[in-house]
C-alpha cells in the first residue's frame, strides 16, 4: 500500500488535508516540532484532530523532530505519553536520544526517523530498524536509484517515506546553522528565519565596503536560493524504487496550498495505482497555489536541483476568495476569504474533483442584498446554482496581473 501525507499547520489544513484525499497528517504540537510557527496543535486540539482524522480513515503523525536540549529530552517522556493518549499514530524524531525516549515511554507505538536524520543508506536504515523505527524519511539528497537500493537491502516490513512536493533546502536534509548565525533563530529548533533566500552579494576580504554582484543585474544574486520540489509527473518512478509513503512539504502553509496539492497528488497517485497517466488537470493544480519556480529535486539527477537566481519571490496565478459551507435549495452558501467580484473568473474546486467554472450574474450578501461584489473578509454570502458542492469546497479567482 502507498499513502499520500499531507501536512497540517493547523486545525483548519488538516480538515482540508482530511477531506482532499490525504491517507495521513502530520503535524506538530507546541513542543518539539521543527516548525515553531506551526506548532498549533496543544493536546486538546490534537485529540480533536485526531479524532477528526480516524473518522474518515486518516492517520496522524506528531513531529518530534528536533535537535532536543538535555532539559528538552528529560520531559520528552510525559509529553509523548501525552500525546500518545490523543491517539497520535506515529512519532516522526531525528535524534538517536529522542528515539530511544519514545520506545521507551510508549514502546506500542511507531517511530518514523525524520529527514533530519540524513539517511541515505541502508545500513544506517538497518541500524535504525533494529533500535525500533518503522520508516524512514529519506533525506532529499537520495537519488532514485539510491532509493531502489536501499528498499532491497532492508526489512520488508520498514517504510521508506520521501518527500514529493514543496520548498527545498540548501542544506543537507535541512541541518543548517545560517538562521542562528546570522538572526539567533535556531533552524534545529524550529525557528528558521529563511535567510538562505535573501539577495546577496560578494565581498572581497581587502576591499571591504565594496560589493560584487555575481552577475549583471540590480537585484543582487539569490546564490543560496533552492527551487521548489515537485513530483506529481514521476510518481510511479518512486513507486517503482520502493517509496510507500509520498509527502508533501508544508506545515506553514494555508489550509487553501494543502487543499489543492492534496488534491492534485491524490489524483495523480490514483492514477499511477491503476496504471494510467496523470490528469492534465492534476499536474495543472500545482500551478494554482503560491510557488517558487518547481524542479525535481535530486531524484533524476542534481542538475534539476540547482538554485533559482532571479529572485526568491514567489509565483501566485490564483486567489481563494471564498469556502463553501453548504449547498441547500438551489444556494451555496459560502464565506468569503477575499475579494472578489461576478466579473472574476471564478472556479469551485471540490474535493477528489477537477474545478468547475462558475459564471453568475449577482452574490447575495449578509443583508439580503443582491451585488456584483464581495469585499467584505468573512461575510455570510450566498449564490444561486443548480451546482451542489460538498462543505469545504474552494471558491478562487485567477490574480489580476
Amino acid at each position: 500500500m502507498i499513502e499520500l501525507l499531507s501536512p497540517a499547520g493547523d486545525y483548519e489544513c488538516l480538515e482540508s488535508a482530511v477531506d482532499y484525499g490525504a491517507d495521513a497528517v502530520y503535524l506538530g504540537s507546541t513542543m518539539f516540532g521543527m516548525r515553531a510557527a506551526a506548532a498549533k496543535f496543544d493536546f486538546d486540539t490534537m485529540k480533536r484532530g485526531v479524532e477528526y482524522a480516524h473518522n474518515k480513515g486518516v492517520k496522524v503523525y506528531l513531529t518530534c523532530n528536533i535537535v532536543p536540549s538535555n532539559a528538552e529530552v528529560e520531559i520528552l517522556p510525559e509529553f509523548i505519553r501525552n500525546a500518545y493518549s490523543c491517539g497520535i499514530d506515529a512519532a516522526i524524531v531525528s535524534d538517536i536520544g529522542a528515539l530511544s525516549v519514545i520506545k521507551n515511554a510508549v514502546p506500542e507505538l511507531a517511530v518514523h526517523i525524520s529527514t533530519q536524520a540524513g539517511v541515505v543508506n541502508y545500513v544506517t536504515a538497518n541500524e535504525l530498524y533494529k533500535m525500533g523505527a518503522n520508516r524512514i524519511v529519506l533525506a532529499r539528497e537520495v537519488d532514485i536509484d539510491n532509493i531502489r537500493r536501499i528498499r532491497e537491502k532492508i526489512p520488508a516490513d520498514m517504510d521508506i517515506e520521501a518527500f514529493v512536493h514543496g520548498a527545498m533546502c540548501v542544506s543537507f536534509s535541512g541541518r543548517c546553522l545560517l538562521s542562528s548565525f546570522m538572526v539567533d533563530r535556531n533552524a534545529n529548533k524550529g525557528e528558521c528565519a529563511q535567510p538562505c533566500r535573501w539577495k546577496y552579494h560578494l565581498v572581497e576580504e581587502k576591499r571591504p565596503g565594496e560589493y560584487y554582484e555575481l552577475f549583471e543585474d540590480d537585484r543582487g544574486s539569490y546564490i543560496l536560493n533552492a527551487k521548489d520540489m515537485c513530483m506529481i509527473e514521476h510518481l510511479d518512478k518512486l513507486k517503482e524504487a520502493g517509496v510507500t509513503s509520498f509527502k508533501i512539504e508544508g506545515r506553514a502553509k494555508s489550509a487553501y496550498y494543502v487543499a489543492v496539492v492534496t488534491n492534485a497528488y491524490r489524483a495523480a497517485m490514483d492514477a499511477v495505482k491503476n496504471g494510467s497517466p496523470v490528469p492534465e488537470w492534476a499536474v495543472e493544480e500545482v500551478y494554482k497555489v503560491s510557488h517558487r519556480q518547481y524542479c525535481t529535486g535530486f531524484y533524476l539527477g542534481k542538475e534539476d536541483a540547482s538554485q533559482y537566481y532571479e529572485n526568491s519571490g514567489y509565483i501566485r496565478d490564483f486567489d481563494f476568495v471564498g469556502v463553501v459551507d453548504s449547498c441547500e435549495d438551489g444556494i451555496i452558501n459560502l464565506t468569503q476569504r477575499n475579494y472578489f467580484t461576478v466579473r472574476d473568473e471564478l472556479e469551485i474546486l471540490a474535493p477528489g474533483k477537477k474545478p468547475v467554472r462558475l459564471e453568475i450574474p449577482y452574490v447575495i450578501n449578509s443583508k439580503g442584498e443582491k451585488t456584483e461584489i464581495a469585499n467584505r473578509a468573512t461575510e455570510k454570502l450566498q449564490i444561486e446554482s443548480d451546482l451542489v458542492f460538498p462543505p469545504h469546497s474552494i471558491l478562487r479567482k485567477p490574480v489580476n496581473k
